[in-house]
């Protein structure tokens, strides 16, 4: 029979062995963490991270770490973790609380993971990137649960760098799923190619290359699949652990400043093995300092609609590239003084000439409720000035404290016909013209959706030579369901903005028939739809009608339209 030194030692060279062995990356996983405990659903009220082996082999865990973004903890007992096995790292003082939930492990120094975002980073005991997740409030998918009491949990462990996509809270009644398999556990690959969304700059020869998702770091580390136009010369590209979505690019000579370079990417993977598709070119820049006038305010939500965020938008109206981190927003007291100064952007942020960026205290209300064409400018920060619902004033200044542009707004400033002002945005009509001119500013179209965050606004008097015009396509058509012809188009396009129309619907003997559209106030070009129904919803019978369209504005300013379509049907 063995003695007890015996078991003892062979346990330790086991351990030892296993504790040598090499860990393949992504062998472990972290599949589930407990970042905002409060309120509590039905789980201990005590952060946690989740492990599990998804690799074929026992793997010893003594002297791995796990941490976040500022600090990290060492396991420092042997603990054999199964093929298929999980097991919970908690504080030390919380050990107890979790174990009724399975396997757990008490670390001293246990990272604290912040509620709404916080890098989670897991090595093996030599020092290897073993995986890493970034996580996101908006990896919830729900409002409610992202508030506290429910756990993020990973839903496929075949896709270990599927980010966001394949994150999502825990379906489980108490809130989560620690020590067990989660709760959305299910398939769900990677299948989307990556992309190259944007660059940021580092010094005069320095740039880092941002991806969408993390990327399999050798192929992207491959000189040869980058190259700039007009040419820059590379010197080395490092793909930057832990993500490996930023790719730190060394150049052998600095750009011109007056020049914009594209960066084009080829051949490069992401974890996955997804290759690169169309999304793969990115613009460059040195940024230079902004002088007065060059980046403007240029629409602003000031009253959204119940529970929503205010943003603000800013257009690049000059020639320089301006660099986001360097650009300070504020508000002004009654006694004139700043008051609210935060910073725009809390990374280098690169925002190139005729461009837009938004930014706004909640990203996914905006994407929620307004059409946002450039999602990858619609920045969070964490405070906005104070943006009163009545009037206002906003002020942007550069990193020398120069003021490039001020907005004192008036509720008043929006078109005097709509209903509510509540989730509508005051646009402004012409860069060129004053900031500060009434006249300048009107209500975003309700065909546009009240609001246009990182694209030209809705109002832009952009040629002010255009003559008006309604047109009907197809001349003839056939609401009959067949797939074919079935809708009537009616496209409009104005000399300028700041327009409502009426359109109404006349049979050959002069009736109304259908109230198309009554007071929408319009862009400066768009469509609107008839079905070939009457104002009851019923069918009418074939035959030629006439479409009688009424635009007008507050100026005084009139022009009428009269169209006529022919309504057929198969006989």
């Amino acid at each position: 029979m063995l003695n007890i030194v015996t078991i003892w030692l062979f346990c330790f060279v086991c351990a030892s062995t296993l504790n040598a062995q090499p860990i393949n990356r992504h062998a472990v996983l972290i599949t589930e963490v407990f970042p905002d405990p409060l309120p509590a659903v039905g789980l201990p009220t005590t952060e946690f991270i989740e492990l599990t082996n998804v690799s074929d082999s026992t793997i010893n865990l003594q002297n791995w770490k796990i941490g976040d973004g500022s600090s990290s903890a060492r396991i420092s007992i042997p603990f054999l973790l199964k093929p298929d096995s999980i097991v919970i790292i908690c504080a030390a003082s919380s050990a107890t609380n979790w174990e009724p939930s399975g396997s757990v492990i008490g670390v001293s120094n246990f990272p604290s993971l912040n509620n709404d975002a916080d890098l989670v980073v897991l090595y093996s005991s030599d020092g290897s990137l073993i995986h890493a997740i970034s996580y996101q409030t908006d990896w919830y998918r729900n409002e409610v649960k992202s508030q506290g009491g429910w756990t993020l949990e990973m839903i496929d462990t075949r896709n270990p760098c599927g980010d966001s996509k394949n994150w999502t809270a825990s379906q489980d009644s108490r809130g989560g799923t620690p020590g067990h398999t989660n709760s959305v556990n299910g398939a769900n690959p990677d299948e989307a190619l990556p992309e190259l969304v944007r660059t940021r700059y580092v010094d005069s020869t320095t740039m880092i290359a941002l991806f969408n998702e993390p990327m399999d770091s050798s192929i992207a580390s491959t000189l040869p699949n980058y190259q700039f136009n007009p040419k820059l010369e590379i010197n080395s590209i490092v793909a930057l652990s832990p993500l490996f979505n930023e790719i730190l690019i060394r150049l052998e000579e600095k750009p011109d400043s007056n020049l914009v370079y594209e960066l084009s990417v080829r051949f490069v993977t992401d974890c996955a093995g997804n290759a690169i598709g169309g999304f793969n070119k990115a613009k460059f820049a040195q940024p230079q300092l902004a002088l007065k006038n060059e980046i403007v305010i240029n629409e602003i939500l000031f009253n959204p609609k119940p529970d929503g965020f205010d943003y603000v938008e800013f257009y690049n109206s000059g020639k320089k590239t301006i660099d986001l981190s360097r650009l300070f927003i504020a508000g002004r007291n009654t006694n004139g003084d700043l008051i609210g100064l935060n910073k725009i952007s809390s990374e280098p942020f690169l925002f190139f000439p005729g461009e837009w960026i938004v930014i706004t205290e909640n990203r996914n209300w905006v994407l929620n409720n307004y059409f946002v064409k450039q999602p990858t400018y619609l920045i969070q920060i964490p405070d906005l000035p104070s943006l009163p619902d009545d009037n206002g004033k906003l002020v942007l200044l550069n990193e020398q404290g120069t003021i490039l542009d001020e907005l004192h707004y008036e509720d008043q400033w929006h078109f005097a016909l709509i209903s509510s002002k509540d989730g509508v945005a005051l646009e402004r009509i012409d860069y060129s013209k004053l900031t500060q001119d009434k006249n300048n500013w009107t209500s975003a179209a309700s065909t546009s959706g009240f609001g246009t965050p990182t694209a030209m606004n809705s109002q832009f008097l952009s040629d002010p030579q255009l003559q008006g015009s309604i047109t009907i396509n197809p001349k003839v058509f056939s609401p009959d369901n067949d797939g074919f012809d079935d809708y009537a188009s009616i496209l409009y396009q104005l000399n300028e903005p700041g327009y409502v129309i009426n359109i109404t619907v006349f049979d050959m003997a002069g009736r109304p028939v259908r109230y198309l559209v009554k007071n929408e106030t319009l862009s400066q070009q768009g469509k609107f739809y008839w079905d070939g129904l009457d104002e009851k919803r019923q069918s009418l019978p074939i035959g030629i009608y006439i479409v009688y369209t009424e635009v007008f504005n507050l100026k005084g300013k009139k022009a009428r339209f009269k169209n006529t379509i022919t309504l057929a049907r198969r006989l």
